[in-house]
Order: structure tokens, then sequence, then C-alpha cells
């Protein structure tokens, strides 16, 4: 076995900051820390997207692969792709009041695509 360098343990000078804390406050403390992790990433998911999760979208909302790709690139085409291609082809179903998979194939078409507003 290789000689490794043992760590000092600095355990009790690292938590001397939370000593003081009760459990509560731990737990809030854990929460508020926790809160300052996650909100990037949650901001960049709401905020960022690509292909790859927009194909992944579409198929999941009964498109197939063949016909999600060029979706995906008509999106970006038109530089749509920031709202969501899957929002697109669901936006486009409510107004025109027809099924989501025939909104998304008459996008296919060409159709469409001059009229979504935001």
């Amino acid at each position: 076995m290789k000689n490794y360098l043992k760590r000092e343990d600095d355990f009790e000078k690292r938590r001397q900051h939370l000593a003081a804390l009760s459990d509560e406050e731990l737990n809030e403390r854990f929460w508020e820390l926790l809160e300052k992790t996650v909100d990037p990433m949650l901001d960049m998911a709401r905020t960022h997207t690509t292909p790859s999760i927009e194909r992944s979208v579409l198929l999941r909302m009964g498109f197939s692969s063949i016909e999600a790709k060029p979706l995906v690139q008509m999106a970006i085409d038109r530089e749509l792709i920031s709202k969501g291609v899957g929002h697109l082809v669901y936006k486009v179903s409510k107004e025109e009041n027809i099924p989501v998979r025939q909104a998304g194939l008459e996008m296919l078409e060409g159709m469409h695509w001059d009229d979504l507003k935001f």
C-alpha cells in the first residue's frame, strides 16, 4: 500500500462558527446555503436550452425524431429556440384550436411561424 499523508483533523476549528447554533438554526442555515447553490442552476435552466433538450421535449409530446429534428432547426433558424419548441407547438395548437400533433406537422410545412407572437 502506498504511503499517504495523514490529513490533519481540523473539524473543530472549521465548525466554530456553527457550534453555537441549535439544530433548527443549522437546518435553516443548510437550506439557505442550498438555495444559494441551486438558484443559479434554476435561473440557467429557465433561460437556456439546447437543441437536444428541445428534441427530447418534442419526442415526449409524440413527435418522431425525424419530425423533431427539423422542427428544432426551424425554431433555431427563426431565433425562437429560447421560447422552447414544445411551447411553440403547444401555443400554435391552442391559438388554432387544433391538436398538438397537427400543429407540429403544419409547422413542419412552414405554417404558423409568422403568427407566433411573444
